[in-house]
């Protein structure tokens, strides 16, 4: 369908005017016509494709396991390498006055978890054996990697008995809330890391010296189901007592000093381990077309975007006058499909030239309108908007002589998670934080999507792609 609104300029007007197409840049003085174009006449087709494998790319760590007619089976693990503490605190103590160390699970006072808030659950913290590999897949298999023997710790983890925490931050000067899942460890462990400070301070300076002396853990779903919960970090905390010389004639020890002496981080190997069964009925629709996308390794979409049509279009009506485009936008309707959990649609979509993907992922891309785009869910209109589609059609006229190639008009729509900065308080946020509505956020990571569960159905038989550009014509 194509809109024509005609605009009668003034000379005056005209002889300001700064009118171009998109390969000839020109002025005009004499009266014209200003024809504003929408064309919404174009479709778009695809297809749902198995995404059963996912790079790590993110430091988001999903555990535990969930089933929803509707969705399927899902469980997760973690693997993860750990980021030295640069200095273990050495100073007015020793080795004898550790006194114990907890594995700290760190998930947020919000959005944390899919499933049942109650669901009695424990997790295990095993102790690798050896490296992890890099790159590392959702499909991973740890068998080799620990023994059972090396268990660490075992405690039972829910999200409403996880220690609510509060941190102060000076940039809002507010509070910062989150949870955390104590797991309980022998001081021997603590007490070697303290050690091996002390003899090679120089295994301390890069995580890969420091994972030749350890590995790292995996972290497995020990009993029960229900629930999947979603951490944003993991650390090592070691609790002891420090001697502290007050003054000439006083002094002290500390009863209750804590350090951390290992965290997860980007710069190291971390994995989700994630088997996903698709619910039976979501396979059917799959089989009989419907467009499915599924978080995490479930389904993604092979689609075909009619660029070739969009750039004839434009050059057939614009007839060799003065012409340039001013957006193109398309909006895709989502389905939500009925499950136990509520298990909602993605909150972000990729769309990725599919020869493309690969190298997006693996060198942690952020989108650039030309060769990928994203799109937030609008719960409002239950609908995806990828609204700045211009840079890639223009691209194609201004580089490729207005030809597309398939590589150009094959894209993969895929769920993705999302990480925001947020200026006011310089600090990260995932989606699920949420943030002051009066920051300034900037996109700083786009990852495939483990933060939680997700499925929608894609309307692409309902999709809108519309084309605004304006034409000039002499009177």
């Amino acid at each position: 369908m194509k809109y024509i609104i005609n605009v009668l300029l003034a000379v005056a007007v005209v002889m300001g005017l700064y009118s171009c197409n998109d390969e000839t840049i020109g002025s005009s003085i004499n009266d014209t016509y200003l024809s504003v174009i929408q064309d919404s006449s174009f479709a778009i087709d695809g297809q749902s494709s198995a995404n059963y494998s996912l790079l790590s790319r993110t430091s988001i760590q999903l555990l535990g396991t969930i089933k929803s007619e509707g969705y399927g089976t899902l469980s997760s693990q973690i693997v993860s390498q750990f980021m030295p503490v640069y200095a273990v605190d050495t100073a007015g103590t020793k080795l004898d006055w550790i006194d114990s160390c907890k594995m700290i699970l760190r998930l947020p006072s919000t959005g944390a978890f899919t499933g049942d808030s109650l669901a009695p659950m424990r997790l295990n913290v095993y102790a690798l054996n050896k490296q992890l590999p890099s790159p590392i897949y959702s499909d991973f298999d740890p068998s080799g990697y620990y023994s059972e023997d090396d268990l660490m710790g075992s405690a039972p983890y829910s999200y409403n008995s996880a220690k609510l925490v509060s941190e102060y931050d000076a940039n809002t000067y507010s509070y910062i809330y989150h949870r955390e899942v104590e797991v309980p460890m022998a001081v021997d462990y603590a007490k070697n890391i303290f050690q091996k400070f002390v003899d090679s301070p120089e295994t301390f300076k890069s995580p890969k010296a420091f994972a030749e002396y350890f590995p790292g853990v995996v972290i497995t779903n020990s009993f029960g189901s229900g629930r999947v919960m979603n951490f944003t970090d993991i650390e090592l905390r070691t609790y002891y007592r420090k001697y502290m010389a007050l003054s000439d004639t006083t002094d002290t020890i500390y009863p209750a000093m804590t350090q951390t002496y290992l965290a997860s981080s980007p710069e190291v190997v971390l994995n989700n381990i994630i088997k996903l069964d698709v619910d039976p009925a979501v396979k059917e629709c799959v089989d009989k077309g419907d467009v499915i996308v599924m978080a995490p390794a479930g389904y993604e979409v092979k689609a075909h975007f009619p660029v070739q049509e969009i750039i004839d279009n434009y050059k057939a009506a614009s007839k060799g006058a003065m012409s340039v485009i001013n957006a193109l936008s398309m909006e895709i309707p989502a389905e939500k499909i009925t499950n136990k959990y509520d298990i909602a649609p993605p909150k972000y979509l990729l769309m990725v030239k599919t020869c493309k993907k690969d190298e997006f992922i693996m060198g942690d891309s952020l989108a650039n309108n030309k060769d990928s785009f994203y799109a937030a869910y609008d719960a409002t209109t239950d609908s995806y908007q990828f609204t700045s589609l211009r840079e890639y059609v223009l691209d194609i006229i201004r580089n490729k002589g207005g030809v597309a190639t398939e590589d150009d008009m094959n894209f993969t729509i895929t769920p993705m998670d999302v990480t925001v900065y947020t200026d006011s308080s310089s600090s990260y946020y995932y989606y699920y934080y949420g943030t002051d509505a009066t920051s300034t956020e900037t996109i700083t990571k786009i990852a495939p999507q483990v933060s939680c569960p997700a499925i929608a159905r894609l309307r692409l038989d309902k999709a809108s792609v519309k084309l605004t550009f304006s034409k000039q014509s002499m009177l």
